[in-house]
This record gives structure tokens, sequence and C-alpha cells, in this order.
């Protein structure tokens, strides 16, 4: 889920279907209902059953765009000598501040192991965290995340979508796989169709027309 989730943080820049780009948390709204939409993963990595149950605000929105900046910073570095993507909604850190910023945000909240043994059932051990601000559990969960996909063998596959207009970073599933989706795909098609043909138009017929 590591994987799921630093993608998902990382694609709330996305392209806006107009030739510009979005930010799914340029407002609070935005991060109430993307926090919604993916409340399994950061069950996970929060440890925490509710990892975010108050009402999101302008502090933990910041909070949220500074860990993505440090994210995509480390994205951007991960795909080298490939490009990175097209766009970014604030120009990206050094790589050790964001290596940094990662690392602080995971560290500010003590996980421990708790095991489970009901009767004529298998072990099992469960993370839970110290009591702590529900702003805390969040961001250290984002961190966690994306520090584990980073670490992790998936990193090997990043991609930074060439499609025209996209911003997305993929992870490259398939040998063949180019395009983070499908569309973007049919999009790159089009876009060198009418490349080769703006480069090359048809001759003018000699032939004077029919009367």
């Amino acid at each position: 889920m590591s994987q799921q989730l630093a993608l998902a943080l990382a694609s709330t820049i996305r392209h806006d279907g107009n030739g510009g780009v979005a930010d799914d948390l340029a407002d609070v709204g935005g991060l109430t209902t993307w926090l919604r939409e993916h409340a399994e993963p950061l069950r996970e990595y929060a440890a925490e059953p509710e990892p975010y149950a108050g009402t999101p605000d302008e502090q933990l929105r910041l909070d949220v765009v500074a860990l993505r900046r440090a994210v995509r910073t480390l994205f951007a570095h991960a795909v080298r000598p490939g490009a990175p993507s097209r766009a970014e909604s604030a120009p990206l850190l050094p790589v050790p501040d964001a290596i940094d910023q990662l690392n602080e945000a995971a560290g500010r909240l003590p996980v421990r192991p708790v095991l489970g043994w009901p009767d004529e059932s298998t072990p099992t051990v469960a993370w839970r965290c110290a009591p702590a601000d529900a702003r805390l559990r969040l961001t250290a969960g984002l961190a966690r995340a994306a520090i584990e996909f980073l670490a992790g063998p998936a990193r090997t596959q990043l991609l930074a979508c060439p499609a025209p207009r996209c911003v997305r970073y993929f992870v490259k599933e398939h040998p063949r796989q180019a395009w983070c989706k499908p569309s973007c795909g049919n999009r790159a098609r089009v876009s060198r169709h009418y490349q080769r043909h703006a480069a090359n138009p048809p001759a003018a017929s000699a032939e004077p027309p029919p009367q």
C-alpha cells in the first residue's frame, strides 16, 4: 500500500483537461475529499483505526502540501536519467532537504507492535502509535508510506508520464507500458500523428480543378 499512497499524494498535482495543471489540495475541501478517498491506506500507515477523525484545517493542508513537495522532489530524483514531471505547483526542494523533511515527519510519532493471539488462532501483530495529535498521525503516516516506497524495489520502475500535458508519475507494471493510463497513450499517438503531418504537408496537386 505504500506505493498506492505515495503515488496518490504525488498525483494530487495533475493535468486539468484544459491544458493546465490542477491541484487537488488547493483548499481544505479538496484535502477533506482526498483523505476520505484514501482512508484505507491511511489507516495502515498512520497506525490508527482513524488516522484523522477531526475536521481538516488550513494548517493540516499546508503540512500535507509540504510533504507532497518533498515526495515529488524525490520522485524527480528517482526517475533520473529520465525526465521528471513537466509541471510542479512549487519549485522542487534540494534533495537532502526533501529527505530530511520526510525523515523528520516520520519520526514525530513513536509506534509500537501489539501482539494479538485469540484462542485457537494464529498470532498477529498490529502497530499502534502512542497518543498524539491527529495531525502528527496523518503526516507521519504519509511520510512513512513515501519512505517505504522510495526504499523498495518498485522505485526502479517509477517514471514520469511522457504524454502531452500529463504531469503524473506512475510505476511501470509491465515491460511495454509507456504511459500512466491508456488515455495518455491515445493522446500521445494523436500528437505524434499531428506533428508528422504538420512537418510534411501533402503536396499541392498540379492538375487544374475540374470544370
